[in-house]
C-alpha cells in the first residue's frame, strides 16, 4: 500500500509539557485510520500537526518531522494555507457558516474562484450526496443552515470541506453528541469516501473505530502504544494496554 502521512519521532512540546513522544506512523492512502486514546494522549495534537493547525499555538515546539507525500510539511518553504487546501478538517462541534445550505458549499469555491452558477449548484449537489445530506435538504437549499439539526449540520460540514476537493480528511470526534441514526449516516459516508480520499478518523468510541477503520492507533498519554490494522488491534492486541483500553478499564 502507499504511504500517504508519515511522520518520524514526532515530538511535540508547549512550555515545558511533551505532548506527542517521538510518535513515528504511517497512515495509507485511501483508507481510513482510526486514533483512539484516552483525553489528553496526543490524538489531536497528531492532526494538528498534519493540518498545521498547531502554527496558531503559543510556545510550541516540535521535533522530527511529518510528511505527505514523503515532502515534509515542517520545512519552512511550506505554505501553511496551500497545504490546508489539501488537507480537509472536521471538528466535534459543527460550525456551519451563518448562510443558507447551498452557500456553505458555494462558499470555499467561489474564493477559488468559480461563479458559474450551475457548476456551483453541481458541487453541491455531488458534495451533499459524498456526505448522505443531499436527499435530507434538496428541496430547501436557499434555507439556512443554522435550521438543520446537529447530526446535519455536521454532514454539511463535512459536504463543504468536500468542496474544497482534498487529499486527507481529518475527522476529530465527528460524532461526539450526535445520536444514532447521525453517527450511522457519517460512518456509512466515510466508509464510501475512502476510495478517494485518506481519512483519519480521531475518536474515544472504540466501537466507532472497529466498526470503519481500516487500521488502528492506539495512543496513551502522548506515546504510540499500537499500530496495525483494526482486526489485529481489535482481535489480538499486541499490548495490555491496548487490550485494557479497548475492554474499558480505563480511558
Amino acid at each position: 500500500m502507499e504511504t500517504k502521512i508519515a511522520t518520524d519521532r514526532l515530538r511535540v512540546s508547549f512550555g515545558r509539557e511533551t505532548v506527542l513522544k517521538d510518535v513515528t506512523i504511517k497512515v495509507q492512502k485511501n483508507t481510513i485510520t482510526g486514533f483512539m486514546g484516552p483525553s489528553g494522549s496526543g490524538k489531536s495534537t497528531l492532526i494538528s500537526v498534519v493540518n498545521r493547525m498547531i502554527d496558531f499555538e503559543n510556545n510550541v515546539r516540535i521535533e522530527g518531522d511529518a510528511r505527505i507525500d514523503g515532502t515534509s510539511i515542517l520545512d519552512g518553504s511550506i505554505n501553511p494555507i496551500e497545504l490546508r487546501r489539501r488537507v480537509g478538517t472536521v471538528f466535534a462541534v459543527p460550525i456551519p457558516l451563518p448562510r443558507s445550505i447551498f452557500e456553505n458549499i458555494a462558499y470555499g469555491p467561489k474564493l477559488k474562484g468559480t461563479t458559474d452558477r450551475t457548476t456551483l449548484y453541481s458541487i453541491a449537489e455531488d458534495c451533499l450526496k459524498k456526505a448522505f445530506l443531499w436527499d435530507e435538504v434538496k428541496d430547501r437549499l436557499g434555507t439556512s443552515a443554522m435550521k438543520l439539526s446537529g447530526g446535519q449540520q455536521q454532514r454539511l460540514c463535512l459536504a463543504r470541506t468536500l468542496a474544497l476537493k482534498p487529499e486527507i480528511i481529518l475527522l476529530d470526534e465527528p460524532c461526539s453528541g450526535l445520536d444514532p441514526i447521525s453517527t450511522a449516516k457519517i460512518e456509512d459516508a466515510l466508509s464510501e469516501l475512502k476510495s478517494e480520499y485518506t481519512i483519519i478518523l480521531v475518536s474515544n468510541n472504540t466501537k466507532q473505530i472497529a466498526r470503519i477503520s481500516d487500521f488502528s492507533a492506539f495512543f496513551y498519554l502522548g506515546e504510540l502504544i499500537e499500530y496495525d490494522t483494526t482486526d489485529k488491534v481489535f482481535t489480538a492486541p499486541a499490548e495490555r494496554q491496548t487490550e485494557d483500553y479497548i475492554q474499558g478499564k480505563f480511558g
